[in-house]
């Protein structure tokens, strides 16, 4: 597996990480079988994949709690990620955007006691809180860096101007946002700045929420509470509107000898040698498949079809407010 750095102050990672949120929270199975996902997580640590990604807030809590079980004995091969900021700990636990340096300071250590370490590599603000200026949350986060608590901070789903003004109190090290064939967005000013200032990349969904995948055509395969029901890319007309995408990566998938996820992946990590997406997925065969990626290369014909595909209908939340603050 090939690593990549993220941050001027250079933190190596795997080119292509891995998120575990899906393991036990809003898709179609979640939960139902932690052991396999246990193994799929060994089985990334096996072939290289460095770079694990969760959050508080998936489950809430049972995400970072399996995440710990997995690594007991393994913690010191992987570079540890998880996030805060859209769990109320200062008041009543549930759902809220609070970047407080009380909130914190709460939910550092309630991750690292269900992570069972004494330290988080990579430490995300969630969602940015508009109630809090972004100087405060960054400085409680510069003082866990100073404690040893986290080695590194980074931002998910921040405007240019909020990602400006927290590098200014300290560097930040990684924006993960949502970017894939999928979801082109972050090509017009995020990529341009973070360039710019030397912040890594890190996107979640790289495959679409597994439509990249070209295993969803209707919704009748998936739960009733998942998420992607109530995405208004997956509903109606726009489910079948956006099929088109899938073909035409899997026009290119077949010309490999490839599936359309490794197609997918492979474009992505063809954008630049600062990005490490973190494909999801609770199963070792799909881990696999993924990670395969890594050894799948485009020619320039093949990148710039790619790159020409028209962007999807619908938007990527039923409710966009909370993004790009």
């Amino acid at each position: 597996m090939k690593h990549i750095t993220l941050g001027h102050n250079g933190l190596d990672v795997s080119r292509i990480g891995l998120g575990c949120m899906g393991m036990s929270a809003f898709y179609s199975g979640a939960g139902t079988d932690d052991a396999e996902s246990i193994r799929t997580i060994h089985r990334a640590i096996d072939l290289g994949v460095t770079l694990l990604d969760t959050a508080e807030m998936y489950g809430p809590y049972v995400n970072e709690e399996l995440l710990g079980r997995a690594l007991a004995g393994r913690r010191d091969q992987v570079v540890l990620a998880t996030k805060f900021g859209t769990i109320l700990h200062r008041g009543d636990g549930t759902r809220g955007l609070d970047g407080s340096a009380e909130n914190v300071r709460l939910s550092i250590e309630g991750s690292l006691t269900r992570l069972g370490t004494d330290h988080i590599d990579l430490y995300y603000q969630h969602r940015m809180d508009p109630a809090v200026p972004i100087e405060e949350t960054v400085g409680a986060l510069a003082d866990l860096i100073a404690e040893g608590k986290i080695g590194h901070y980074g931002l998910s789903e921040a405007a240019p101007e909020t990602i400006r003004r927290a590098h200014a109190v300290h560097p930040v090290t990684a924006l993960q946002t949502e970017y894939s064939l999928w979801t082109r967005d972050p090509e017009a000013t995020l990529l341009p700045l973070v360039r710019e200032l030397g912040i890594g990349f890190v996107p979640y969904s790289p495959l679409g929420r597994g439509f990249l995948t070209g295993t969803i055509r209707s919704l009748d395969n998936l739960d009733e509470a998942d998420f992607r029901r109530s995405n208004p890319r997956f509903a109606g007309d726009n489910l079948a509107a956006n099929i088109r995408i899938v073909e035409q990566v899997d026009a290119v998938a077949a010309e490999l000898d490839a599936t359309p996820a490794q197609i997918a992946l492979a474009w992505l990590v063809a954008q630049g040698d600062d990005i490490a997406p973190i494909p999801g997925t609770k199963r070792v065969q799909r881990l696999e498949e993924n990670v395969a990626a890594d050894a799948v290369t485009l020619s320039a014909d093949q990148l710039a079809a790619l790159g020409a595909i028209a962007a999807p209908v619908g938007d990527r939340y039923a409710d966009m407010t909370p993004l790009n603050r």
